[in-house]
């Protein structure tokens, strides 16, 4: 049974995705607004058939925040990327610098508001990254940041990477960590059914050192690791 579920999910969300991607790119020069409500429909619509055939729920605890805030979020599986227009109001995620290099991918990412974060450049890059975080929370958007900057395994705590430390001290908005438990049920071929929750953290203010931000935003993005 699990495995006709799957076969299910894959052949409905794969196949009928192709419909949303040509409704995001036919849109996506011509009007930001409908590109966004593309993408955000994209993402509701594989929450739909997890749900519908697999049985995976989403859950959430804790409060979300109105207006420009930073998320740190868990990494465990792709579920949480893919997710985040559909868990917030128009999204800011940083996301690796390889991916903007796919094509059609790339450049909706960049419409979007996507941040690249390319490690290999150091100062350079942490400088792009803030100046595109300034701009894009100047317009009221959250930020969205996976601070391990990988997947960690379910159950694992990883380490947070060096630039998140920067990107806080600079950037100069609150942070809500976000803990999630979805690698169990979808990081692996087979998913499983089961509920998938993200647990807000109480926000976090600007100006703490280093080793205080790092300390909070790890605990509390493995607060579902049990």
């Amino acid at each position: 049974m699990l495995l006709f579920r799957n076969l299910g999910f894959y052949l409905t969300f794969y196949l009928l995705s192709t419909f949303y991607i040509l409704w995001a790119v036919s849109v996506m020069h011509f009007s930001v607004p409908m590109f966004r409500r593309a993408v955000r429909c994209w993402c509701n619509f594989h929450r739909w058939c997890l749900r519908v055939f697999v049985g995976i729920n989403v859950e959430t605890e804790g409060d979300k925040a109105e207006g420009a805030v930073f998320y740190a979020i868990k990494h465990e599986s792709f579920f949480e990327a893919l997710d985040a227009p559909a868990n917030f109001h128009w999204p800011a995620p940083f996301a690796k610098q390889e991916l903007f290099r796919i094509p059609f991918w790339g450049w909706g990412a960049r419409i979007y508001g996507c941040v690249p974060v390319a490690r290999e450049q150091g100062a350079k890059a942490l400088r792009s990254m803030i100046s595109a975080a300034k701009t894009l929370s100047a317009m009221d958007r959250p930020l969205v940041i996976f601070p391990e900057g990988t997947r960690i395994p379910h159950g694992e705590r990883g380490e947070l990477q060096a630039g998140f430390a920067g990107l806080y001290k600079l950037i100069k908005l609150p942070v809500i960590p976000v803990a999630v438990n979805s690698g169990p049920l979808y990081h692996r071929l087979l998913k499983r059914p089961g509920t998938i929750t993200y647990k807000f953290g109480d926000p976090i203010p600007p100006g703490l050192p280093r080793e205080e931000i790092e300390a909070r935003v790890l605990a509390a993005i493995n607060v579902l690791n049990d």
